[in-house]
This record gives structure tokens, sequence and C-alpha cells, in this order.
């Protein structure tokens, strides 16, 4: 649970940074369950590539499927033009997402031990609901960047409402891609939306193109172990990962149920949670 600072330090600035949230045995069992996973893992013979190229993730029925399914999804510079392996498949997955925090047992179990909820209540939330999860593995020497965003783009809710809860399974710093945050950035206007179009497909809107504000990014750089808590309408960013260390994170989505989940937001999905 959060202290009145922390509160206040969320409000002020749309992030707080909590070390020692979640313990050395339950990131190795999230790790050790990821590890598992990706073993099983199967691929397709055109696996899907996680972009920050909306046009292409827009078109892609197993991305935009995936928000009540566990699916792969694999680094840019994994697989070349012509389709061959870069690396191991083990070093080739970006993230594992979209619901394993319901589907899978161990994941559950971990998520379940941590007051992610009741800390959503403390921030202002009537009816805390988690809508995504994502194990993300910023691969050594491929992890790729990842764009200045509002999590409220993807998880919209009228009012506003999403929270998102980064946890660091590994120690994250400026070299293996830590999270970087424009403090305050929270109040400025949501940019974006992307959401289906009808057509079984996505689009990115454009909501407010006034640019972001001209201010230096907080760089998050976290020991494993921290907990970072993100307003959904705050502008983050992760750079590529230029090391030979992973930086292994899994994050979680709330939004409050009380509010008007948009029926052609991009995750659709029934599964209780």
């Amino acid at each position: 649970m959060l202290d009145v600072d922390q509160i206040r330090r969320f409000h002020q600035q749309g992030f707080v940074v909590i070390e020692n949230f979640i313990s050395a045995q339950q990131r190795q069992r999230l790790m050790a369950r990821a590890k598992q996973q990706i073993e099983s893992f199967e691929p397709a013979a055109k696996p899907t590539i996680f972009t920050t190229n909306e046009q292409q993730r827009a078109s892609d029925a197993y991305f935009l499927g995936s928000g009540d399914k566990i699916r792969f999804f694999l680094e840019e510079e994994a697989i070349d033009s012509e389709g061959h392996w870069q690396v191991p498949k083990h070093r080739a997955i970006n993230k594992i997402g979209h619901a394993q925090h319901v589907l899978d047992e161990t994941c559950a179990q971990v998520l379940g031990e941590l007051p992610t909820s009741n800390i959503c209540q403390q921030l202002g939330m009537e009816s805390p609901r988690a809508m995504q999860a994502m194990h993300i593995f910023k691969q050594p020497g491929i992890g790729g960047e990842v764009g200045l965003h509002q999590d409220s783009t993807f998880l919209y809710t009228q009012p506003l409402s999403c929270i998102g809860f980064w946890l660091a399974l590994e120690d994250a710093d400026r070299e293996n891609g830590c999270l970087q945050a424009l403090p305050g950035g929270h109040q400025i206007p949501l940019k974006q939306r992307f959401h289906r179009d009808g057509k079984g497909s996505a689009s990115m809107t454009t909501l407010d193109d006034s640019p972001y504000p001209q201010t230096n990014l907080s760089m998050l750089e976290v020991p494993a172990g921290t907990l970072v808590i993100l307003h959904g309408q705050l502008p983050h960013y992760s750079a590529a990962n230029t090391s030979g260390r992973s930086r292994q994170a899994f994050t979680l989505h709330y939004i409050d149920a009380a509010c008007d989940y948009a029926a052609d937001n991009w995750l659709q999905s029934d599964l209780g949670q």
C-alpha cells in the first residue's frame, strides 16, 4: 500500500517509484514460468513481430485477438527480411501478453499476492479491473525502442482511468532500456487513440496534435523488485537495449470498471478479472 507522500507524488508528477515491492522469490516465479511458456511455444511459419509501427500492428489479427489469450510477440530484429531467425527462440521474444494474469495459474497466483487493486483504490478508482498483462523481455542487443506514448491511448475509458503497474524483474538502467517519463505530463491532453475500425483492423486517431512539452524525461533507473506506477495519461518511453543484459519486466494495466470502457478499444476481453 502507498503512504501519503507516495500518493502525493503520483498525483503531482504522474508516476511514483517504490523499491522492494515484489520479492526475489515472486520475480523468479514469474521469470521461470515465462521460460517454460517460451519452451513450449511453437512459432507460426510467419510469427508476429512486436513493432511500434502502428500501421503494421493495426492489421495483425494475431495481435488484435490477444486480449483474452496468451500470445507471443518477437523482437523486430529477431528475424531478417527473408524470414531467417537471427537469434535462438528464447532470445527472440519481445513480450508475452495479454491475459496471463487470468489464464496462467502461476502468474495469477503471484499477482494475487500483490496489493495492486488496493493501490488503484487509494489512487481514486472505484472498481479496479485488470485489463492487460505483459511479460516484457527487452532482449540483449536487440530489445527494441518503445516510443513516447500514453497508456490511455490503448485502454480508453470515459472518463479516463487507466493506471499502469510496471514491475522490474531485473535491474533496469539506461544501457538496457529503462523507463523514461515526462514529469507532470499526465496533466496534458490525451494525444491519440488506438481503436478498432469495424473492418477487422484498427487505426490510430489523433485527438490533440499539439507537441509534447519540451521537458527532459526522467531516467527511471531502478533495481530489480521495484514497482513504477504510471498514470494513464503520462507520456513515457524506453530506449533500445544496447547492452548484453536483458531487462525483464512485468506490467499490469488497470481501468476503472465504473467508467465506460470504449467498445472499439483494440483490446477486448470477456474474461473476469
